[in-house]
């Protein structure tokens, strides 16, 4: 996943990068307006030396949000290059499932449609007993290599000992789960 993950990634960087340093053959700096001579016979300063910004005429200085951009060649027809698409980061919250231990309360992080990440936000700590039960269940649901991530969803394993907080989890994953679609 990770290198899945790194390798579009560096995909749509290379191809960023090839876009901004070809440019579009045709197409030049734009040359900074010379002095222009007053009534008075001085020199009135350019906009560039008063610190305007230089117009830009290269596809790469115009807007980054563009995914597609068209570059033209003389006597060609365009072509379009396509940048590959960015990944959306979602970080949706399900609600808090009381059990006789305590609440519990769990963070699903999205990349597209993907599980990417479980964070338990609330889980019972009352009692010593049930801290060190929820720290199992956090260890094996949570993270980015736990079973909410593995298995895409809240069909989870039954923590030995801690099925209260194992079901409340699995309540709270599932609602999350429902309000991301």
């Amino acid at each position: 996943m990770r290198r899945a993950l790194l390798a579009i990634t560096g995909l749509a960087a290379g191809t960023t990068a090839l876009v901004v340093l070809k440019g579009s053959p045709g197409a030049s700096q734009v040359a900074q307006d010379p002095p222009v001579a007053s009534p008075s016979g001085g020199a009135t300063p350019s906009a560039a030396s008063l610190g305007a910004k230089p117009r830009a005429t290269t596809p790469a200085a115009r807007t980054p949000t563009a995914r597609t951009t068209t570059t033209a060649r003389p006597g060609a027809a365009p072509r379009a290059t396509t940048a590959a698409p960015r990944a959306t980061i979602r970080r949706v919250t399900g609600p808090v499932v009381e059990n006789e231990y305590g609440n519990v309360q769990v963070q699903i992080v999205l990349s597209g449609t993907r599980i990417v990440d479980a964070v338990a936000l609330e889980l019972p700590q009352e009692s010593a007993q049930s801290d060190r039960r929820s720290d199992q269940v956090d260890g094996r649901y949570s993270g980015a290599s736990g079973q909410v991530v593995q298995r895409q969803g809240a069909d989870l394993d039954t923590v030995s000992g801690a099925t209260a907080t194992s079901e409340s989890y699995r309540r709270s994953v599932q609602a999350a789960i429902d309000r991301a679609r």
